[in-house]
Parts: structure tokens; sequence; C-alpha cells
């Protein structure tokens, strides 16, 4: 994959070469251009803002400074023809064609769904705004040759787009074949891998025995995932359901040695070499964690049957959720303070019967 990023502070990107992402980059599994946008500017002070039209605090990008640079990154397609690149191949996804992000507040939420999705591109690149923006003309130019998106990684305001392109990238590379050392990581992640089709809440709740145990280990409702570990009616390492991935959850709590550290001791579960119910453990800890930090995430998963097992809605009716469904017009409480337990919609209306 080839990454351009434009920008005019050039050496803000100086992270691109150490860690993961940097060694792929030393192996050729990515391709970084990193162009400092004065380099198109004529005037003698390299200028490229103004002042607003209609008024206004801040300055504006220029339209043309920004429209030159994208034509010498990636020429427009008359000029791309006459090289040689077929035109089938200009249009397909994924293809010879680039693809323009613009990073900017006012954008589409970017996710690790998003990505995914530009794995798949074989151009992509990143336009850095600084001050009040960029003349939208530029992006409607844009738009005209190639595909373009405006996303935002969050509902907060930065001073330009360079940390936000630093998080797309990196999300995006480590992503790619061959960035990360174990393949299995991203699955594993918050986020990860798929939905697991396993379809709608059981209706009389016969899903299993209690889930998760309480604080003193005794299976009481609602507890955190670590104290010891009851596997429930049916949900042994025999049992017929295999753990599904992080798709749409945040992942769960992680250990490492010492067994004992501070009076605190790893659950037991994750030292049994039982390794369906060790993965089993950690499904349930990270809708618990989920629950808890990010109901709206539960509430997006109860939509949709392919993303929660039988076993999942047991974990969520331990908890006084499994009655979550959505409803036009509804939207989930999220609760307090992170870490506080989550408060979702229970009232007659809304459970599943």
């Amino acid at each position: 994959m080839r990454i351009d990023i434009v920008t005019i502070f050039p050496e803000y990107f100086g992270p691109l070469g150490v860690s993961l992402i940097g060694k792929a980059a030393a192996r050729g599994d990515i391709d970084f251009h990193v162009h400092d946008l004065r380099e198109w500017a004529h005037d003698i002070h390299r200028t490229v803002d103004d002042a607003p039209f209609g008024g206004g605090p801040g300055m504006v990008m220029k339209a043309q400074v920004w429209a030159e640079a994208l034509d010498e990154i990636a020429p427009p397609a008359a000029l791309q023809a006459a090289r040689g690149v077929p035109a089938a191949a200009l249009a397909a996804p994924g293809g010879a064609g680039p693809r323009l992000i613009v990073p900017t507040p006012s954008g589409v939420p970017f996710t690790q769904a998003s990505a995914a999705r530009y794995t798949g591109c074989a151009q992509l690149i990143f336009a850095c705004g600084r001050y009040e923006g960029i003349d939208a003309r530029f992006i409607d130019e844009a738009r005209a040759r190639m595909p373009v998106d405006e996303v935002s990684i969050g509902d907060y305001v930065l001073a330009g787009g360079e940390a936000a392109v630093l998080v797309m990238v990196e999300a995006v590379s480590r992503l790619l074949p061959g960035v990360l050392g174990n393949e299995r990581s991203a699955s594993d992640d918050s986020f990860g891998g798929a939905s697991s089709g396993a379809g709608a809440p059981p209706d009389d709740g016969s899903a299993g025995g209690p889930v998760l145990p309480g604080p003193t280990g005794t299976g009481a409702p609602g507890g955190r995932p670590d104290g010891g570990w009851s596997t429930g009616n049916g949900w042994s390492s025999g049992g017929t359901e295999t753990a599904a991935s992080m798709a749409g959850l945040l992942e769960g709590p992680v250990y490492t040695r010492p067994r004992v550290w501070r009076g605190r001791e790893v659950p037991e579960v994750l030292l049994s070499g039982d390794h369906a119910a060790i993965a089993r453990w950690r499904r349930d800890a990270a809708l618990l964690r989920t629950a808890a930090n990010r109901p709206d995430l539960i509430w997006r998963a109860a939509a949709d049957p392919g993303t929660l097992s039988p076993r999942d809605w047991q974990v969520l009716s331990a908890m006084g959720l499994s009655g979550v469904v959505r409803r036009d017009g509804a939207e989930p409480d999220a609760g307090g303070m992170a870490g506080e337990p989550a408060r979702l919609p229970a009232g007659p209306e809304n459970m599943a019967h």
C-alpha cells in the first residue's frame, strides 16, 4: 500500500519510522510519502491560507494550493491513462485509483470497520487541514475524480489533522498482512473480528446457569470477571458453543506473570489450560467491560441478531440487560462516570419475553 500525507508540518510524522509500522515500511510493505504543502505555494511567504469569505475568526486553507498538490501526487485520470493505466483499474475499488481522506470534526466517524475497508485500497492520500479547514471547493473538485472521505476520529477538535492522520494510519497499517507479529491479534482486539452469526436471545432463559461469579465467587449476577469461574450448565469446554470474536465489543482485562501480585491473583480459568473455557471467559469479560464502559455498543449488538450468541444473552441476562432491544427513536442511558455499572432501559416494554 502507498500512503501519501500532505501537511504543513512534515516533521510531525517521525513516528511512522518506529515500531511495527516502521518495520513494515522498511520491508516495503507500506510505502510512505510525506509532502510539505508549502511546496505548492507560489508567493515569497509560501502562503497556504487566507481570510474566510463572510468574515469570522481564523483562516481557511486555499483550494488552489491543495489542488496543485493533489494534481502532482495523484494526476488526473486523463494523465494517468496517458501513462498506460487502464480506466478499469482506475475505477476499481482497491485498484490503481487513489482515495483521498480528509480528517475533520464534521466528518463521518472513523471506526475499526473503516480501517479494515481502507486496507483494500492501493493508495491512500491524507490531507491534513489546519486553521478553520480547507476551502470546500477543493473537496468538491477532488470528488469529481476520486473517492473522498471526510472523517472524524472523535467528537472533539484538534489544532490540525496531523494527529488524526497518525491515528488512522496506525489503525489501517496494523491490519495489513505481515505487519503484526501474530495475525490473530487483530481479531482478538477491541472491535476485532466478525459477528458470530449466533442469532437471537433464547426465549426461555435456557442458555445455561449463572455466568460469572460475584466478588465472593458465588455466581451472583453482575459479578466482575476477576473472581472465580463458573462455566454454567452446558457451557464447559465440551459445550456446543465456541467463543465469538470481539466484533462490536471492547476487549476484556489481560494478565501476565507473576501469578499473584500485591495479593491479587490471576483468574483461575486462565491457568486451567482449557482453551475453550479461557476463550469463553474472555468473551464474557468483554461483554461486562463493554456494558460498563460503552453501553451504546451493547445497544447496537442487541439490535443485530448476528452479533450475540445464546451464551452472550445469558451473560447480559445475569447483568439485567437481556431485555435491551432497539426501538425507533430510543437511546440507551450511558450512565455516569466510566467504570460505573451500565444502565440500559429495562422496563417491561423493553424486556424480551
